[in-house]
């Protein structure tokens, strides 16, 4: 069998040769054109919405917000987020904290907080049953015009519902505002990373695609929605591994807007191992494809045609993804038999000439999107010299979690509920960066 496969390296056929020089170019070109168009959009972006000083805003009126905190086993953290929601300065709001049938101290922390504080009421599941259907029951408990969301580790900037709040009153076809977390845990190698990630790669994207006028997704973690907008939608689907991702494309299939707003900070825990980091991006990329499958139909409806940038991004970002780990096994197959075959043909985990020009544009995209956000966040531009690590994180992990997860996403079933499972928030890096202080 070995010699088989040896010859048929050394001898392939010149069509299987060109397929093979399609995707090993394609590997090569498809990440660094995507950051040149992330860059050059964030740029324009910030030219257009983001020079000078950004005045506080001021509303000329105050509609009901009501703010739906789901959560399951978050006892660490839930007086924290709940208290930076009450601790905004807006004036008008209501707080409706969601325990998923927690098995740790978490309601009786939530019933304290709502003895304590009159904006806050509670809804107790008893059962395990997903976020998405979380949400669903709290919606109709609650009573705003807007309804923003956030994790349950999420602390809001004192000025962050303002600032969503913002974009509804002064245009009524918004349907939707994302806002933008930043990561709170940053003591360890994986968790600085993330902290570039999310302006890097996060921040460069939602600016270029709110240009464009069509956002992937609302960050789950902190988010806006109008009531109208999402009762026009049908709500969350509760059988999506990432509601967020899912409600998003919904709303944008309604012919509603969504806005990006970069003022709208809210801090968040980020996974610190390995084991965490990994699920995560299972989970995002079984999200991601589970919407590919779920919303196929808007290539055939002209009406949704500013959609389809969308989808072929994300699909394309797949096929590389396959590609870049199809690649990366033949090379490991070809040194296993001792076979030289052309650097213009592997996806060698070991830098080449275009894995350097790959991580040029990678430091300078870096470059790029540090500097934006560093207005946001000062501490930013500190965390540039751990980026050399991100292509390794990112590029590998993304790309073997997206094979991972397409075989789950295909053959799930349609009305399968996704229920909470605990992440890996490195609280524990937290509570060491408290006791160091």
């Amino acid at each position: 069998m070995l010699d088989l496969i040896k010859e048929f390296l050394l001898f392939y056929p010149p069509v299987f040769l060109l397929v093979w020089l399609v995707g090993a170019n394609f590997v090569f070109l498809y990440p660094i054109i995507m950051s040149v168009v992330w860059m050059v959009g964030a740029l324009i972006f910030y030219w257009r919405y983001e020079r000078g000083e950004t005045p506080e805003p001021e509303l000329t009126e105050n509609p009901l917000v009501s703010v739906l905190i789901p959560g399951r086993n978050e006892e660490e953290s839930i007086r924290e987020t709940v208290e930076g929601v009450l601790s905004q300065t807006y004036p008008n709001l209501e707080v409706i904290v969601i325990n998923d049938a927690s098995t740790d101290r978490t309601l009786e922390v939530i019933q304290d907080l709502a003895v304590k504080h009159e904006q806050v009421r509670y809804l107790s599941l008893h059962e395990n049953m997903g976020k998405a259907y979380a949400l669903n029951y709290a919606f109709f408990m609650s009573r705003g015009d807007i309804i923003v969301c956030i994790d349950a580790d999420c602390i809001l900037e004192p000025q962050a519902v303002s600032w969503m709040v913002t974009h509804f009153v002064l245009n009524p076809r918004v349907g939707a505002v994302t806002g933008n977390p930043r990561v709170k845990n940053r003591t360890s190698l994986l968790a600085k990373i993330q902290t570039a990630e999310y302006a890097s790669v996060i921040g460069l994207i939602k600016r270029t695609q709110r240009l464009l006028g069509k956002v992937m997704t609302i960050s789950g973690v902190i988010a806006a929605f109008r009531r109208r907008a999402l009762v026009d939608a049908g709500l969350w689907d509760t059988d999506m591994v990432t509601e967020d991702i899912n409600v998003s494309w919904k709303i944008e299939r309604r012919f509603w807007a969504i806005h990006y707003e970069l003022n709208a900070v809210g801090w968040i825990l980020v996974p610190e191992t390995i084991g965490g980091f990994w699920r995560q991006r299972v989970r995002w990329a079984q999200g991601g494809i589970e919407v590919l499958r779920r919303h196929a139909q808007i290539l055939t409806d002209w009406r949704t045609r500013r959609l389809w940038p969308l989808y072929l991004d994300y699909g394309l970002s797949v096929v590389w993804a396959f590609t870049f780990v199809g690649l990366t096994g033949a090379w490991l197959v070809a040194k296993l038999l001792g076979i030289d075959l052309p650097a213009e043909l592997m996806a060698s985990p070991f830098p080449q000439w275009n894995g350097s020009v790959a991580a040029i544009v990678c430091l300078l995209q870096f470059a790029v999107s540090l500097s934006l956000d560093s207005k946001y966040d000062k501490t930013l531009p500190r965390y540039y010299i751990w980026v050399i690590w991100y292509p390794l994180f990112y590029w590998i992990f993304s790309a073997m979690a997206t094979v991972y997860a397409t075989p789950k996403a295909m053959l799930k079933k349609k009305g399968e509920r996704a229920v909470w499972k605990s992440p890996d928030r490195g609280l524990k890096a937290v509570e060491q960066e408290a006791a160091g202080d």
